[in-house]
């Protein structure tokens, strides 16, 4: 039997060997491998957690490896793949013989012999089952987790005495039945008062734009006065998100997993993420960094939604991050010559004050901004980044009239059922978002009439649209073209993709 644990680096990580040699000798316990402090460390509680478990220590000397030897070893959950591994070598000096089956084993030990839970566990585990490992001994809180991982057999281990019965009765492990695919089916998440659009007044393109959004994956901005309601709306959109398919589910599970943010109560996140970062945040904390590679707010947001509230007060560096990402949907961190490439399928939605006092554009408030602050303030988003915007809305607020009007159309279950039907089209004509369609996919999916083709030239003549832009537009309408059933991409719904794009955002806003 070999004994493996996980070390944690980046989206990958590395399985490593746990070798096990009892020598004649002063006794003393030594670890090689290049470990660092916390693995060290656990040769200590290791020695104390076996001999309060009733078990008896090895009088030899214990020499520990741990390999790969040029792989840097990182923290505590060695303690039970080195204790097991000991346990295991003074069993067989005695003469008990144990199957030829490798095993993973990850865990955290205390001094009096329990074990606690770790993070990491459905990445470690992923990683196994990739490698032909079948059969994992994990902490009992995270035993939950690891079985989302199909075709795993699994036992969650509570104490180390019952951890070292588990090598030797493989009746223990247990797996988990997988799920029925099914792809016609789309869920939402309960809608409670805080995820109710009928409570919004007034501001019905907000919310259709919004509805788009959902429906085809797209990219998203609201420009507008302070109060006027575009923060509010955007953070009610996670009732509008479909559920996770199965593959979706367990690559954000993984990634969530190597962040410690799994849950005992949903052991695989189904629910798509939906992340609003502050707007202090750093570099390291959008894309991620730090020694092993943590993930960051963008690889947390994959297939779901990055939400930048006040835009316009990140830091110019962290914005201008945002595009490749965006555009290839990964990110490679680089760290002490390894490399880890995250997946970072996420949605933008950014909401944005006009200009720095708010009023610019406004029908009701004077703006007291200089024509140069105002093309300072938005050249921190810069043209690239702006044009892989699909959805762009100019938010004023309502007037009294507007405020007491409210559409039945706008209600959230009246909403999802166009978003319900553009998704089953989508996962059944090309099994991504129209958001992510390639050039190819839009020449096969997103083909117009002559009509169509004219507007479009015209309103790229007109708009100073880019090619970016015009694809933009044509995967806009067929989104509107699913919402509605319509095999065939219409006029009106070229004309409602192209007023959604053509809010100006580079230097001065051009609003209408």
């Amino acid at each position: 039997m070999q004994i493996y644990s996980f070390s944690p680096f980046g989206y990958e990580g590395a399985l490593v060997t746990v070798e096990v040699d009892l020598r004649r000798g002063i006794p003393a316990v030594d670890i090689v491998g290049l470990a660092d402090g916390a693995v060290k460390e656990s040769r200590e509680r290791m020695q104390a957690a076996i001999r309060n478990a009733g078990f008896d220590f090895p009088p030899e000397r214990v020499l520990i490896s741990l390999s790969p030897a040029d792989l840097k070893k990182e923290g505590a959950g060695f303690d039970l793949p080195v204790a097991l591994s000991v346990l295991k070598a003074q069993a067989e000096a005695s003469g008990v013989l144990f199957d030829d089956e490798t095993l993973l084993v990850m865990g955290e030990l205390e001094l009096s012999g329990k074990i606690r839970p770790i993070k990491g566990v459905n990445a470690a585990v992923s990683t196994a089952f990739a490698n032909g490992i079948r059969r994992c001994i994990v902490p009992l809180q995270n035993a939950e987790e690891a079985r989302e991982v199909p075709g795993t057999k699994v036992y969650g281990a509570d104490c180390l005495e019952n951890a070292f019965r588990a090598l030797s009765e493989a009746e223990l492990f247990t797996t988990k039945e997988a799920r029925l695919k099914e792809e016609d089916r789309v869920e939402f998440c309960k809608i409670t008062e805080g995820l109710e659009y009928a409570q919004i007044r007034g501001q019905k393109e907000l919310v259709r734009a919004l509805q788009i959004a959902a429906a085809g994956g797209h990219n998203f901005i609201a420009v507008g006065a302070p109060g006027c309601g575009k923060t509010m709306a955007i953070q009610k959109f996670p009732a509008l998100m479909a559920a996770l398919t199965e593959s979706e589910a367990h690559s954000v599970t993984r990634i969530w997993s190597l962040a410690g943010l799994i849950k005992p109560s949903e052991p695989l996140i189904q629910t798509p993420p939906f992340r609003m970062p502050h707007q202090t945040a750093s570099i390291e904390g959008i894309c991620g960094g730090g020694p092993q590679c943590r993930p960051g707010e963008i690889s947390l947001a994959h297939n779901g939604v990055l939400f930048l509230d006040e835009a316009a007060e990140f830091r110019s560096s962290v914005l201008q991050m945002l595009r490749v990402p965006l555009e290839s949907g990964k990110i490679t961190l680089s760290r002490a010559g390894r490399t880890s490439t995250y997946p970072a399928n996420f949605q933008l939605l950014m909401a944005v004050n006009p200009c720095p006092c708010g009023n610019y554009g406004s029908k009701s408030k004077i703006c007291l901004c200089s024509t140069k602050s105002i093309e300072q303030y938005w050249k921190k988003f810069s043209a690239p980044l702006l044009d892989r915007i699909d959805l762009r809305v100019f938010v004023d607020n309502p007037d009294n009239s507007q405020k007491e009007k409210s559409y039945e159309s706008m209600s959230t279950e009246k909403l999802r059922e166009d978003i319900k039907r553009a998704i089953i089209i989508q996962r059944k004509r090309q099994g991504i978002k129209n958001a992510k369609l390639t050039p190819q996919q839009i020449s096969d999916f997103c083909k117009t009439d002559s009509e169509g083709h004219k507007l479009l030239e015209n309103a790229a003549e007109k708009y100073n649209f880019s090619p970016r832009a015009i694809s933009s537009c044509l995967k806009t309408a067929r989104t509107i073209a699913d919402m509605e059933g319509c095999e065939n991409i219409s006029v009106s719904h070229l004309k409602e993709a192209i007023s959604f794009r053509k809010l100006c955002c580079n230097t001065t806003l051009e609003l209408e």
